[in-house]
């Protein structure tokens, strides 16, 4: 038997903020069960940036994760708003904020669903290819980014000793590993 998508019945916005909006929808199974209270988080879409050197390294950023509780090191990356900038131009931006790096060239690599069971975002994914530090970091009020760089040789071991180990970083960071091998 195909599968078959659930039928919305109703929705509504119990919490609205600028940053996300927490909706409860009213559903129909394909087996005919409502369900009256399922709750889906509509986040901002989200851009990770894959950059790196012409001598093969890439660039990193470590960081305080408030909902994780933990430094965590990441790719370049962060929200933004599909209605006012598109994924290209804010993966420019936040490299460019977060690291003070440009690049010489820029590419989509790949669209990740994030938490398909409970968010809406997806992740934009770029590899930045002959990234150079070309200005200072340009950080929020709230913000405080340490730049580190690791030789792309080490990702995968960086990886599995849970050195990295946010999960959208993770995948990206394997994709772009995987386009970087196909274009040496």
């Amino acid at each position: 038997m195909p599968l078959k998508p659930w039928k919305l019945i109703q929705s509504n916005f119990p919490f609205i903020h600028k940053w996300y909006r927490l909706r409860k929808d009213i559903v129909e199974l394909p087996n005919g069960r409502i369900v009256d209270d399922y709750f889906v988080s509509e986040r901002p879409d989200v851009v990770l940036v894959f950059p790196i050197t012409v001598d093969g390294d890439v660039i990193f950023v470590r960081q305080y994760k408030h909902g994780a509780s933990a430094i965590l090191v990441e790719l370049p990356g962060g929200t933004f708003d599909r209605d006012t900038e598109t994924a290209e131009s804010a993966a420019q931006r936040e490299l460019m904020e977060e690291t003070g790096y440009s690049y010489s060239s820029l590419e989509k690599i790949a669209v990740l669903v994030d938490n398909p069971t409970k968010d809406t975002n997806k992740i934009h994914v770029y590899i930045a290819r002959g990234v150079s530090k070309t200005d200072e970091q340009s950080l929020d009020e709230n913000e405080e980014i340490e730049i580190l760089s690791f030789h792309y040789s080490t990702l995968e071991d960086r990886i599995l000793n849970g050195e990295i180990q946010v999960s959208g970083t993770v995948a990206a960071i394997f994709i772009s590993l995987k386009k970087y091998a196909l274009s040496l």
